[in-house]
């Protein structure tokens, strides 16, 4: 099972009834954060998460909106006694930003480690999780991420059986170990059968539409995406400052045939985002306006 919560939905500013944009997923004892803007501490508090088991933080881009509660984050860490390395993520200039906010987070009782996306796209695995950071198009060098849990095949015991393979390697053979023993390699292609389907969520905010989003997000059972304007009035503004209408969003679900579409990063002038919806449903039927703590429990498909 994987867990998704919005922590905050909003854009710019948090306001006394919307939090900054952040995102987290948990999924074997692990969690993630993606984005960590003012407020995101508070936000996981009532949500009633704690943020010393979060193992990594993905960031989007460098606007404050995004990172300036990260300082906070690891103060609240270290208090809560966390020894546990932490991974960060994120563009191009990870190390020295993370730096200059750590000048009111100097002493930790963690180390921190930075990876700097380098290229277009790049993947990282981690404990069973596949990241996939893809460039989009914003007003600074800025990232969407997909989280992706890939499944193997069923285990077929009677292919094991008829090959010969003893029964103490059967596990091993499942999690994709190679086996070599005095009677030969076993390889998991002998006793796996075809991959299932997995696990996949897609989230990006401040962007223009982009193909690289359409190609990420395509079959995910999640797409969480920038709304900041669900007046069709402001699609003016929304280029100018290389950002996102409801409309928009929901032409990209439409094209990468996601399962389900979550709004976020609204405006601050933007009071009630359902008010929007039903014309956004229009175009993608299974559209959702996200709100602080909205959470989902993702669950394989039964076979």
């Amino acid at each position: 099972m994987l867990d998704v919560c919005l922590l905050g939905t909003g854009g710019m500013m948090p306001l006394p009834h919307r939090w900054l944009t952040s995102m987290m997923v948990r999924y074997n004892g692990m969690s993630i954060l993606v984005d960590c803007g003012e407020g995101t501490q508070i936000a996981l508090k009532e949500k009633g998460w704690s943020p010393k088991p979060i193992d990594m933080i993905c960031f989007t881009h460098y606007h404050a909106d995004h990172i300036s509660g990260l300082p906070g984050m690891l103060l609240t860490m270290g208090n809560a006694e966390r020894t546990e390395p932490l991974l960060l993520i994120g563009p191009k200039g990870l190390t020295r930003v993370v730096s200059a906010l750590r000048v009111i987070a100097p002493e930790l009782p963690f180390p921190i480690e930075c990876r700097e996306i380098t290229g277009t796209e790049e993947t990282f695995v981690f404990n069973g999780i596949r990241i996939e950071a893809f460039r989009v198009n914003h007003n600074v060098l800025c990232y969407g991420y997909s989280l992706s849990i890939d499944r193997a095949g069923k285990f077929c015991v009677e292919n094991a059986e008829k090959l010969g393979i003893e029964k103490r390697y059967w596990s091993r053979l499942q999690k994709g170990e190679v086996i070599q023993t005095e009677n030969g390699v076993w390889t998991p292609e002998m006793v796996l059968g075809a991959p299932r389907k997995g696990l996949k969520v897609t989230y990006t905010t401040d962007t223009r539409p982009t193909e690289s989003i359409v190609e990420h997000a395509a079959d995910s059972d999640l797409f969480i995406c920038e709304g900041m304007y669900g007046e069709p009035e402001k699609k003016a503004k929304a280029k100018e400052y290389k950002h996102m209408t409801f409309y928009e969003a929901a032409e990209l679900a439409k094209k990468a045939k996601v399962k389900e579409l979550w709004l976020t990063h609204f405006s601050p002038s933007l009071i009630r985002a359902e008010e929007f919806m039903n014309d956004v449903r229009k175009i993608f039927p299974n559209s959702y306006a996200g709100k602080d703590g909205k959470t989902a429990e993702l669950s394989f498909d039964e076979d």
